[in-house]
């Protein structure tokens, strides 16, 4: 009777890791259609990619000709308003105008003018004063959260690890939100 009792739990715990292992099995091959699902993703981007490059080239060869032209066009139009001695020609499609630039001007040695300058040449701006965010967060740590200051507490996440994921041979961390993970349930 002894050796039949030690027979069946023998059986049933070889069955309960049978079934431990299956189980564990059908989640590694979800863990499997999600890499796939990864690298089909990241081969649709890479296939977008090489099309977007095709597209680009036709396009900038087709431009580059009609660039030409246009150039070609705007010569022959400024030599109109020259030969016409005029300032301003209106016509229906367009105004032609040919008039001078303004002068640009460049500070190429700034000691220098800053010592002659006059104060009608100069634009003063006050120092300009910015948060600094990794002294606020040690500070409410351990002192109330001064005025003018929201504090959003960090919500759980539910990740993941995919090895193999990335080009450099490391691991690609992914997860969802516990939003997400509530309506994940909720669907189940």
């Amino acid at each position: 009777m002894i050796n039949e009792e030690n027979f069946l739990d023998e059986l049933l715990l070889e069955a309960e890791e049978k079934e431990e292992q299956q189980t564990e099995a059908f989640y590694d091959l979800l863990l499997l259609q999600i890499k796939k699902m990864n690298q089909q993703i990241a081969s649709n981007f890479i296939e977008a990619e090489k099309e977007c490059k095709i597209i680009n080239n036709w396009a900038l060869s087709k431009n580059s000709l009609l660039a030409e032209k246009i150039r070609f066009l705007e010569l022959k139009l400024q030599a109109f308003i020259i030969e016409r001695k005029e300032k301003t020609i209106d016509l229906a499609n367009g105004t032609l105008k040919f008039h001078k630039k303004q002068d640009k001007v460049e500070i190429t040695d700034l000691d220098l003018f800053l010592k002659h300058a006059r104060p009608q040449l100069l634009n003063i701006i006050p120092e300009q004063i910015k948060p600094d965010m990794t002294k606020i967060r040690s500070f409410i740590k351990t002192r109330p959260v001064p005025p003018g200051i929201k504090v959003t507490e960090g919500k759980e996440e539910f990740t993941y690890k995919l090895k193999g994921e990335k080009e450099d041979g490391g691991e690609k961390e992914t997860g969802i939100g516990i939003e997400q993970t509530a309506e994940l349930r909720a669907a189940i």
